[in-house]
Order: C-alpha cells, then sequence, then structure tokens
C-alpha cells in the first residue's frame, strides 16, 4: 500500500471544510476522475459531520478534540482513507441504515448517512485504539 497524503485537523467549525479542500487537493494531484472524487468527499463530509457533532458530547477526550487522515492507495484502483478521531468511541459499522420513509410527507432530515456510504464505499472497518477509533474506508478508483 502506497501512502498518498496526510493531514491532522483540530475539531473546529472549519473542520469539514478544510478537509475537504484537503481532499480536493490530493485528488487532483493524483488526477482522480469526478466520481471518485466526489464519492469520497461525499463520505468524509458525511463521516466527519458526524463526528463534529456527536463524537465529543459528554466526552472528555483526553487532549484537544482532533481528527487525523490518512489517504492511501493499494494497487491500481483501491484508495483507503482512514479517519482517525480521539471522541467518543463509536463504530458505525455495527449499525444498520435506517429505514427509507414511505412517503414524503412521512421524510424526516438526517440518518441516511450510513446508506450514503454503504453505497459508495467498497469496505468500511472500525476499530479502537489507545483511546481513537479509526475508520477506514474503501473506495475504487472510478474509471475517467
Amino acid at each position: 500500500m502506497r501512502q498518498l497524503a496526510d493531514i491532522s485537523l483540530p475539531v473546529n467549525p472549519d473542520l469539514v471544510a478544510n478537509a475537504l479542500q484537503w481532499l480536493e487537493y490530493v485528488g487532483e494531484q493524483q488526477s482522480w476522475p469526478s466520481r471518485t472524487r466526489f464519492k469520497l468527499q461525499l463520505c468524509l463530509d458525511e463521516t466527519l459531520t458526524n463526528i463534529a457533532m456527536h463524537g465529543y458530547t459528554g466526552h472528555q477526550a483526553p487532549e484537544p478534540p482532533q481528527i487525523k487522515l490518512q489517504l492511501s492507495q493499494e494497487g491500481e484502483t483501491r484508495l483507503v482513507l482512514d479517519i482517525f478521531d480521539n471522541g467518543a468511541p463509536f463504530d458505525p459499522t455495527a449499525r444498520t441504515s435506517r429505514e427509507l420513509d414511505k412517503s414524503l410527507e412521512d421524510a424526516k432530515i438526517g440518518g441516511h448517512g450510513l446508506r450514503l456510504l454503504r453505497h459508495y464505499l467498497e469496505d468500511m472497518r472500525y476499530e479502537r485504539l489507545d483511546g481513537w477509533n479509526r475508520l477506514t474506508l474503501v473506495a475504487v478508483r472510478d474509471d475517467a
């Protein structure tokens, strides 16, 4: 596996925008097709938004709230994005996706992030190590 890039970011109101800007830059440098950039950005946005909103509520992290991102390439087509956070333990892979709403009148905002991740990713893995969550997102690079 070849590491492409990494970054550490504080958990603050600019977290998601800064992370997406970083990912866009790496995608441009690596000449990823637009669909590949889109799906990785969507999955990163969804994940970081949830971490920022829920990961530190009622949880005292041993150090300032922080996110670490590591992006690697496995073979010619697999992109591996590791998202580390020092928030509360949370394993999204153990959760089921929310049921789809039966009608527009019944529709509620939110709760479909896992469905999106499972749609766009080839694999998603979780582990907790030394006070850090590690969510690994694996996507297949699209053809141009």
